[in-house]
């Protein structure tokens, strides 16, 4: 016999919607044997602006390096951050 799903409420806004999903399991709900991966490719990351202050003559060197490689200096220096995190 096949599980009985319980209806989805309607909810008032999302944050109603956040806080009901956090107490209750997906499983009671959703018949979950039937997802499928889903991918949102377009989707880009939140991002926050910072100030970060520099000697003059280590910016201008990662100014050149930037330019050699043909990218805004920028970007270079998120790259170089993400590898050395990462």
């Amino acid at each position: 016999m096949p599980k009985k799903f319980k209806p989805i409420p309607k909810f008032a806004d999302e944050a109603e919607e956040r806080a009901f999903w956090e107490s209750h399991d997906t499983s009671d709900y959703l018949d979950l044997s039937k997802a499928v991966p889903v991918r949102f490719p377009n989707l880009k990351p939140s991002t926050t602006s910072i100030s970060l202050r520099l000697p003059v003559g280590l910016l201008e060197q990662i100014k050149i390096a930037a330019n050699k490689r043909d990218v805004p200096y920028q970007s270079l220096i998120k790259i170089w951050l993400a590898e050395k995190v990462g």
